[in-house]
């Protein structure tokens, strides 16, 4: 069975806010995420942590993934 957080847990998690998270959404820059119905979203833990994993950078002007 996949492990699914929502905004608030994923948010707590990134020390961020569940506001910040769905401006990742919209711009597309934030961890995967899945649309379960038309309102409710999750994601899957692995791909936050994949995404933090990606995210990961050794100086300032670095760009992302390299």
């Amino acid at each position: 069975m996949l492990q699914l957080g929502t905004p608030e847990q994923v948010a707590e998690k990134l020390h961020t806010t569940t506001a910040s998270l769905a401006q990742m959404r919209y711009r597309g820059d934030g961890p995967p995420f899945v649309r379960a119905g038309r309102r409710r979203v999750l994601y899957r833990w692995c791909d936050v942590e994949q995404w933090i994993e990606d995210s990961v950078h050794t100086r300032t002007d670095q760009k992302r993934g390299s």
